[in-house]
């Protein structure tokens, strides 16, 4: 999450707390914790029942990351591949073997192996797009799970009012009994409702989304790499890159790839010019 979300995201909460505090029982009156608990431990129970607990635990896992790390901008991929077309063009193929920031991306970094193994392009499309397909799979499943939690937060938060309302009329000689009973039955709903609809279904909304981006930049270095196995030169790959990212970016695309060409031409010269030394000497 960048630091204008993170902003927004703190300026709204308080904005959203403050309208509570507004109300003439303060936050106070919106505490009830037998209503939290009746909604916190049906939800629970409901995912125990549904899922594995390795997956649950996996959802959570991959929500955490999708706000701890970002993804890769098309742009930065398309870079990426531009100087890697180029550097393959003058160093080599086997030169992208050693390249340490292929690290940072798995995906980037088994597709460069592909092509330094000599794979076929049919048999990389094969390779890359059942990773990208299992992928595509895996995230779907940890969003399944925010969004069935977001779905069953208000059921839970409705149960926590019949719970409140068999209290009252149970209660109905009594009244302490039914002043007791009236917040678990109005304020269940409201973290059920909460809770689903601030939480959870954007916490699915967020996995979704990352998960798109990064099957858009998979897209890319797959048909990167696919170019350079038929050896296409940087500029008719630069033009191929070009149609997966908005007009916008076009335009950025064809200096960033002089920039490129020129740098390894410097670096190509200066190697000549080394190696004459060398000889001479």
């Amino acid at each position: 999450m960048n630091r204008k979300n993170i902003l927004g995201l703190i300026v709204c909460l308080i904005l959203f707390v403050t309208s509570f505090a507004l109300t003439p029982s303060g936050l106070a009156g919106y505490w009830n914790l037998a209503a939290l608990l009746v909604v916190i431990s049906g939800l629970g129970a409901s995912l125990l029942i549904a899922y594995p607990f390795e997956t649950i635990r996996n959802a959570w896992a991959v929500a955490r990351n999708a706000y701890r790390s970002r993804p890769a901008t098309p742009d930065e991929v398309a870079r990426t591949l531009l100087d890697l077309s180029v550097r393959c063009r003058v160093d080599g193929m086997l030169s992208l073997e050693r390249l340490e920031e292929l690290s940072r991306d798995t995906f980037l970094a088994g597709a460069v192996q592909c092509l330094v193994d000599n794979y076929k392009e049919e048999e990389m499309r094969d390779l890359l797009g059942a990773e990208m397909r299992f992928f595509a799979l895996r995230r779907q499943q940890s969003e399944r799970v925010f969004l069935t939690l977001a779905r069953l937060a208000p059921a839970f938060g409705l149960a926590g009012s019949v719970i409140g309302i068999i209290g009252m009329i149970m209660g109905i000689n009594d009244t302490a009994v039914i002043l007791q009973n009236i917040p678990v039955a109005f304020i269940s709903t409201l973290y059920g409702v909460i809770l689903g609809n601030l939480v959870f279904a954007p916490l699915a909304e967020n996995i979704h989304q990352q998960t798109r981006a990064q099957l858009l930049n998979q897209e890319m270095v797959l048909e990167g790499v696919a170019a350079m196995s038929r050896e296409q030169n940087p500029y008719k790959l630069e033009r191929r890159l070009s149609a997966l990212l908005t007009p916008g970016l076009r335009a950025e695309q064809i200096q960033a790839l002089r920039g490129i060409t020129r740098k390894y031409a410097r670096q190509k010269i200066a190697k000549e010019e080394g190696s004459l030394l060398a000889d001479v000497s």
